[in-house]
């Protein structure tokens, strides 16, 4: 049962930048902004965003369980300390590029973002390869999104 629970707890954990992120995703006066944007030919719909985030959060809990439960001899500390970075930069971005409006320092960050999920990766590769390969899929998206917040920027 207690692995139970952290299951749940990894995975809520994981939400936290979604959760936050949606207190800035574009409706009201940043709907306006955001539609008045030029976007790049590759720009999703919106419901694709609604589908993709949750199952990449979703993932990234099991990544975070896996590290949780593994009896490795590795100290774990590291992993759970870049987890939390790459969780506040990615509540960060959305507070940018939505909240703010700031769409080169959303881009900045991104790119941070990046840099510290590989980080993640190669620190929980001793760990859980799991876990590291569960992570793939998310930096994919963030490459992804690079393209798309480097083109906004570009054209706006």
């Amino acid at each position: 049962m207690k692995k139970f629970w952290l299951f749940i707890l990894a995975v809520v954990i994981s939400f936290l930048p979604g959760i936050i992120g949606m207190l800035f995703s574009p409706d009201g006066a940043s709907d306006l902004w955001y539609n008045a944007l030029n976007k790049p030919l590759l720009m999703p719909d919106g419901w694709v965003f609604a589908v993709v985030w949750p199952i990449l959060y979703f993932i990234l809990g099991i990544a975070l369980y896996l590290i949780i439960v593994d009896k490795t001899r590795y100290s774990k500390a590291m992993s759970y300390g870049v987890f939390a970075i790459h969780m506040v930069l990615n509540a960060l971005w959305s507070y940018l590029f939505f909240g703010a409006n700031l769409i080169g320092a959303a881009l900045i960050v991104l790119i941070a973002l990046i840099a510290v999920v590989i980080w993640m990766m190669r620190v929980f590769y001793p760990i859980s390869r799991s876990a590291y390969y569960l992570v793939w899929p998310y930096l994919i998206w963030l490459v992804f999104a690079l393209y798309l917040n480097g083109t906004v920027l570009f054209l706006n």
